[in-house]
């Protein structure tokens, strides 16, 4: 695991606020290194979900270097960032963020097509099967539960293959039964493609299944 999938470098946010600027993240680093599974933890408000979108490349940060797989993430625009997480990253939210007018099936073969892979769809069906849903792949989001459109969500995530996989409080809208499922999947997608996982959870018990937990407070790194 000596490799290293990701290197932030004195990583700041701020962002400007009704009550005018928000200081975030204050001067992060941090290296993680590929097969990694690693836990961020911390009270609400401490900047976990935060440093995971500039992770993610889905904020850019204020100050320092954010560097994934021997790319500068904050050298990239938008277009380019977009780009680079579909060819590289899987990103699961708290909130599914599915479409509702599109299938099971169509939320997690449109973006490999997108992506240009040739067979999204045979891809796509087997990403359902392996999260448990391969009876349920003409289902629409509404006519699935909470835990059904985060198995969705899962497969769609994992289904690129990517090397980075970020989960952002992947069981926060779920029931303890349905979150320690979702868990179990997550893990075992990680197991199945070698995939780097960094998940923000409140829940230590979740955390503590990682390989390397590590805390936030007030924007900063803190002893987890």
């Amino acid at each position: 695991m000596s490799d290293t999938v990701l290197s932030l470098r004195q990583v700041a946010l701020s962002l400007d606020g009704n009550a005018g600027r928000v200081d975030i993240l204050h001067d992060i680093s941090l290296d993680v290194a590929s097969g990694e599974t690693l836990g961020l933890v911390g009270p609400s408000g401490s900047g976990k979900s935060s440093l995971l979108m500039l992770m993610g490349g889905l904020e850019q940060a204020t100050a320092g270097t954010i560097n994934a797989m021997g790319d500068d993430l904050t050298a990239m625009n938008e277009d380019q960032l977009a780009r680079f997480r579909r060819s590289h990253m899987g990103v699961v939210f708290q909130s599914f963020h599915l479409i509702p007018t599109m299938t099971a099936l169509e939320n997690v073969a449109t973006p490999l097509e997108l992506a240009g892979v040739a067979d999204a769809f045979d891809r796509a069906q087997a990403e359902l099967e392996a999260v448990g849903l391969g009876n349920r792949v003409d289902h629409y989001p509404n006519q699935m539960s909470g835990g059904e459109q985060q198995r969705v969500a899962l497969a769609r995530a994992s289904a690129p293959r990517p090397r980075l996989l970020l989960a952002d409080e992947p069981t926060g809208n779920l029931d303890e039964a349905n979150g320690s499922a979702i868990i179990d999947l997550l893990f075992g997608l990680r197991d199945r493609h070698g995939a780097t996982l960094i998940m923000v959870t409140h829940a230590r018990d979740l955390a503590a299944r990682c390989s390397r937990v590590i805390g936030l407070r007030d924007g900063r790194l803190d002893a987890a």
